[in-house]
């Protein structure tokens, strides 16, 4: 399991680096500063996520459930919560006003992260973290 939790943390870092350097760049001009904004929030977040990641690996043992659940609960908030702030801000300069529907996909992987935390924290008071 810490062999998986690393290599997403580090590709989910990459594509962090590559979004916000993306969104320094390429968008600049391109979306309104709201937009923007919402891009780099995006991109926060997903940063925020990796470093969790990079911290269950270091602490996750064998057969861990507590553990693995927040290695699910915070991997699916980076693809929910970030996923769909990137499809949001873009949403005007694609022309594709359908994304609009994902605006409720945001909150649901908020709560994912909050789910993510919380579930670490139990994992801490359980005695499961050494």
């Amino acid at each position: 399991m810490k062999r998986k939790i690393i290599i997403t943390a580090a590709i989910f870092g990459a594509l962090a680096v590559i979004a916000g350097a993306f969104g320094a760049h390429g968008l600049q001009g391109q979306l309104s500063a709201k937009y923007l904004d919402v891009w780099h929030t995006a991109v926060q977040y997903q940063f925020y996520h990796v470093f969790a990641l990079l911290f269950l690996s270091l602490i996750v043992t064998t057969n861990d459930k507590l553990i693995n659940a927040c290695y699910y609960l915070f991997t699916l908030g980076i693809i929910f919560f970030s996923g769909s702030l990137y499809l949001l801000s873009c949403s005007e300069l694609l022309g594709w006003d359908w994304l609009i529907f994902m605006g409720p996909v945001t909150p649901l992987g908020g709560l994912l992260f909050i789910a993510g935390w919380i579930t670490l924290g139990i994992a801490a008071l359980g005695n499961k973290i050494k």
